[in-house]
């Protein structure tokens, strides 16, 4: 029977069992992770695509040991959406990171609702849309 430690040392070979159960929870979404002392992992597509992987974003967290949601300037996910999480241990302390491309991210609802009126203007000539006395409400 394999064994699989996840610790501030564990390598990509014991990241890759949990990691890919997780792409695979996920519908196939992008995953990576990494511990604290060593590189990690990169999942794409069903497959390990990188098995000496890091990124600012993993870095990052396990440096700040918080959650961090961003769109990353650099790196392999750059000018993407994603959300990375800290592994901590029974002290609080950050051993690994793992994340994931944040398709939420990628519809950016303060904009669209800052735009929303303009929209509406587009598609009916005026805001609201319809009018009050246009409602089927007040044709009753």
């Amino acid at each position: 029977m394999h064994q699989y430690t996840i610790s501030a040392s564990a390598g990509p070979d014991d990241l890759i069992p949990v990691m890919m159960a997780m792409h695979e929870l996920l519908n196939r979404l992008p995953v990576t992770a990494r511990s604290r002392d060593q590189l990690g992992i990169r999942i794409e597509e069903g497959r390990v695509v990188d098995a000496a992987y890091t990124g600012p974003v993993l870095e990052e967290v396990l440096e700040k040991n918080q959650i961090i949601k961003t769109t990353p300037a650099s790196g392999t996910y750059a000018r993407v959406p994603v959300v990375v999480t800290p592994v901590r241990d029974r002290d609080g302390e950050a051993i690994a990171a793992i994340g994931v491309v944040d398709i939420t991210g990628i519809f950016d609802l303060a904009n669209l609702m800052e735009q929303q009126s303009t929209l509406i203007k587009q598609v009916c000539g005026r805001d609201p849309c319809p009018l009050p006395s246009e409602q089927i409400g007040a044709k009753r």
